[in-house]
């Protein structure tokens, strides 16, 4: 028999369960979750965050180095040199650029739980990546291989302008959809001490992408001077 005791404890109401303050995570919590798993979950995200702010600032980047690439084509032959430096400075930017993505892209398809809460692009923008990424390998392949084999190659020089052409209407795209984006990654890495710390790795990213950018100019530089072959090509078609 249940005693009055035990009958008023399980009649009577039950008081409201009182809550503590819970911790805050980026992303959705899971139920039964220890506090350090918490915390190793919030690391994890900032890594995310991470790689996404490396390929902003590397995208801004060769955003400035296309720009100015892009002038030279005015009036290529007399600005060739630049050309072609520019041409190959733009070479380790774009494999860190690469690199980054194709690691966010790595890991959101072996389905790792932190790439996969933060979401692919919309589809139009996904459908683009491989576009941009092969035209931009193209574009740069066969500009490297044309000046090689001087002005005689023909051929090369005809696929580098028919990539460059295919490479330009994908990047129009590409940059329009993501420069806001880029510019505000960038900029959290210099604003407040919450934005600098939502994300880890800010002095080995901001090295990575400074470094890539003296490789290139070093590059650009060592093979500024034109080939005695393309030099004289200026000549014979009036530039100087």
């Amino acid at each position: 028999m249940t005693n009055q005791r035990d009958a008023g404890r399980m009649s009577g109401p039950v008081p409201p369960a009182r809550r503590g303050p819970s911790p805050v995570l980026q992303g959705p919590s899971r139920a039964g979750a220890s506090p350090g798993r918490g915390k190793a979950r919030l690391r994890r995200d900032r890594g995310v965050e991470a790689n996404a702010r490396l390929i902003g600032a590397t995208g801004l980047v060769l955003l400035i180095m296309l720009f100015a690439e892009g002038v030279t084509i005015v009036g290529i032959g007399s600005h060739l040199s630049w050309h072609v430096a520019i041409g190959l400075a733009l070479i380790p930017p774009v494999a860190l650029k690469l690199g980054a993505t194709s690691w966010r892209f790595a890991r959101y398809y072996l389905h790792d739980a932190r790439y996969r809460e933060a979401g692919p692009p919309v589809p139009l923008l996904r459908a683009l990546g491989p576009v941009v990424v092969v035209t931009t390998v193209a574009v740069l392949t066969t500009g490297v291989l044309a000046w090689r084999e001087g002005p005689d190659a023909h051929g090369m020089i005809t696929l580098h302008k028919l990539s460059f052409v295919a490479w330009f209407a994908a990047m129009a795209v590409h940059v329009l959809a993501h420069t806001l984006r880029a510019t505000r990654l960038t900029l959290a890495d210099f604003g407040t001490r919450r934005q600098r710390a939502a994300a880890v790795y800010g002095p080995l990213r901001q090295g990575l992408v400074a470094g890539s950018l003296v490789a290139g100019v070093a590059l650009g530089a060592v093979y500024f001077h034109l080939p005695a072959d393309w030099a004289a090509w200026t000549h014979r078609v009036g530039f100087h």
